[in-house]
């Protein structure tokens, strides 16, 4: 197998093939970010002399060559070559000569897999952000759309107080920008650049490192060579837990749409084709996408949890042990993706109850909004539930099935603008 490190000696293949295990797939989706880095790097490079100007000539094109057949689907990584680091280098020195052999000065494989992690993860966060705002959107949308729509709220699972759909909606809108600005303070720490950290002790070059923090975009570096390295688990432990809280956003929806749809309380709906049957019971419409979103969402948020157990008793500096933490990342970013997607997509098929209080079992819905009416009337509150709860249980209540909820936050004042400006606040990176 080419590797990098190669100085004569091959190892056993038993070795090679559990060392590397399934890196090499992995490694695919680093592929345009490790041309990217190298880019950078090179101009570097032939900035403090350590390249001509005329092999930055070369480079430059035939990098984005590379960088073509990388997005066009023509890129593969070869079965004797270890990882992507190996195979660019391996095809520019194909292609250019010694030339090609020229562009790993001053960096190691360590520094050089963390920038093309940073750079992932940056579009990774930027694609999440762009698909949350449009859950945020049509949540928002919802929300006003049922504002006037009443819905029984629950506490410990029993019928508690009146809401509504515009307080459901909206609650999982707003919910989603707490999610954003934790999203944002990922994004802040992976957005530093490693590379020039090398192995994680610099290097003797006269490395430029503000130069490729510029070119690459980076809105600052990781100063500090050893504190470079640091950050590899770090980075992907923020993400895992940003994306973590909005699964968790997400499984709590999802289970409330399993629940709605049960015919027991039947809330909401929606087409059969959005639906799944039974093998022996003819009239199931079973929640089947709503339960799998909930599901993956678990999926996700274990990720956080995994990474720092795997990040958790290792001294500073590189350990292998790191490269395992794309299984546990890689897999969990593409089930956030679905997961967003597929719940926007139900959701644009969702159909509202509309006389959902007109049963008398909600009747106890409203057992407060009379205290709070004889209170308001001038009854001690105290007195006032006490004489609501005895009408309860000798069961003389009835309900007046209408609410005058007027503060911030309320039934009758949802503050959608003030949360899509938190949102938006939240979503500025």
């Amino acid at each position: 197998m080419a590797t990098l490190w190669n100085k004569g000696t091959k190892a056993a293949d038993p070795v090679e093939d559990f060392t590397v295990g399934n890196d090499r797939v992995l490694d695919l989706a680093l592929a345009k970010y490790d041309v990217i880095g190298s880019k950078a790097h090179v101009r570097m490079l032939e900035s403090i002399g350590l390249l001509t100007a005329e092999e930055l000539d070369i480079l430059i094109p035939a990098l984005d060559e590379i960088l073509g057949e990388i997005e066009k689907g023509d890129f593969i990584l070869e079965d004797d070559v270890e990882d992507i680091h190996s195979q660019v280098e391996l095809l520019l020195t194909r292609r250019l000569g010694e030339t090609g052999k020229k562009i790993h000065s001053g960096r190691s494989r360590n520094d050089q897999v963390l920038v093309d992690i940073k750079l992932f993860l940056r579009d990774e966060l930027k694609r999440t952000r762009d698909e949350i705002l449009e859950l945020f959107s049509l949540l928002q949308s919802l929300s006003e759309k049922y504002k006037d729509v009443m819905l029984p709220g629950y506490t410990h699972g029993q019928v508690a107080m009146p809401s509504s759909f515009g307080l459901w909606f909206g609650a999982y809108a707003e919910a989603l920008a707490d999610d954003m600005f934790m999203l944002k303070g990922a994004y802040h720490l992976v957005n530093q650049n490693p590379l020039g950290s090398a192995a994680g002790y610099g290097s003797s070059f006269p490395l430029d490192r503000k130069m490729t923090t510029e070119l690459l975009g980076f809105e600052d570096m990781d100063y500090n060579a050893v504190a470079a390295q640091l950050s590899r688990g770090k980075s992907e432990r923020a993400v895992a837990s940003a994306i973590g809280g909005v699964a968790l956003t997400l499984n709590k929806f999802a289970a409330d749409c399993c629940l709605y749809m049960c015919p027991n309380f039947g809330f909401i709906s929606f087409p059969d084709e959005l639906t799944t049957g039974s093998s022996i019971m003819p009239h199931k419409k079973n929640p089947d996408v709503w339960e799998i979103i909930r599901g993956n969402c678990n999926r996700i948020l274990s990720a956080e949890n995994t990474i720092s157990l795997l990040c958790s008793n290792m001294p500073h500096g590189y350990h292998r042990d790191f490269q395992l933490l794309k299984d546990i990342l890689f897999p969990a970013l593409e089930l956030m993706h679905g997961c967003l997607g597929m719940t926007v997509f139900m959701l644009g098929e969702i159909r509202v109850n509309r006389k959902i209080l007109d049963s008398p079992i909600y009747d106890y819905l409203f057992t407060v909004e009379e205290v709070n009416r004889r209170a308001l009337g001038g009854m001690p509150f105290r007195d006032a539930y006490k004489s609501v709860g005895i009408e309860v249980n000798e069961g003389r209540f009835h309900a007046e099935k209408a609410v005058h909820h007027t503060h911030a936050g309320s039934i009758g004042n949802l503050c959608n603008d003030m949360i899509a400006g938190k949102m938006k606040k939240a979503a500025e990176f």
